[in-house]
């Protein structure tokens, strides 16, 4: 009933337990998990990840803007070789994150339009990472754009100009565990004016857990509260938004 599009279940916090993370994501009616791996090792775990666990995990690849500085054509390369043998379904997360600006602006944006264009030329989409950068990840999306382009805004952090252009080019948006935070009224208000034929959730796990869980780790069971906190802002049945976002994210992801 649910698709938790965005985890990170390669990271270390989940090294101990992640048998019983997954078997507690079944209980809670997760149907698949979208993992995002965005270096080697993290990548090479996630494949053996989705063949332990098929049909339930699934893989994206990518880099983080954080580490643009990176990429060469040797890791292009590997990533496209990847893409097309294993059972990836998205490149990403890739985009811009000017907060900490641990990459060059510059670099930030040559690998994001290296990586719309591989996730265009493999017709696969692109998970999209924007902090801080609404104006340039609009252009570059724009610009990038040659007619196949599929992705989702995740972690949508409140920027309506950015949504609404967003929506424009025909994304989806992403939703996570940070919508239930008391200050968060821009998300909230987001999410409200946003069609839900057009949203996902995710958790972004281990990070960012909801409000309920706040200050421990986040993992893919804890979805539903993302859920659960867009069925009240849009007066819905909780089912009616799990069968829907569950079913744009099969849509995007071709599961």
């Amino acid at each position: 009933m649910y698709i938790d599009t965005h985890a990170h279940l390669t990271f270390p916090e989940f090294q101990i337990d992640l048998p019983e993370v997954i078997a507690r994501a079944r209980e809670t009616k997760v149907e698949a998990i979208i993992n995002i791996a965005l270096d080697d090792d993290a990548i090479i775990k996630s494949i053996k990840m989705a063949e332990e666990y098929p049909d339930f995990v699934y893989n994206a690849i990518g880099i983080h803007p954080h580490d643009a500085s990176e990429w060469n054509e040797n890791r292009h390369q590997q990533l496209r070789e990847l893409a097309a043998k294993h059972k990836v379904v998205a490149i990403g997360e890739t985009g811009l994150d000017y907060h900490y600006k641990l990459s060059p602006i510059e670099q930030q944006q040559m690998v994001f339009r290296k990586f719309l264009q591989l996730a265009q030329e493999l017709d696969i989409p692109a998970v999209i990472h924007s902090r801080e950068a609404s104006n340039d990840t609009l252009t570059i999306l724009r610009e990038e754009n040659r007619g196949k382009l599929k992705a989702v805004l995740h972690c949508f952090a409140g920027d309506m100009d950015l949504g609404k252009a967003a929506l424009d080019l025909g994304l989806y948006i992403s939703f996570t565990g940070n919508i239930t935070f008391p200050k968060a009224d821009n998300i909230r208000k987001a999410a409200k004016e946003i069609p839900l034929e057009r949203i996902m959730v995710e958790t972004d796990c281990p990070f960012l857990a909801p409000q309920v869980f706040r200050g421990k780790r986040n993992e893919p069971a804890y979805v539903v509260k993302v859920a659960e906190k867009i069925a009240e802002i849009k007066k819905l049945d909780t089912e009616e938004v799990a069968i829907t976002t569950t079913k744009n994210a099969r849509r995007l992801f071709k599961l």
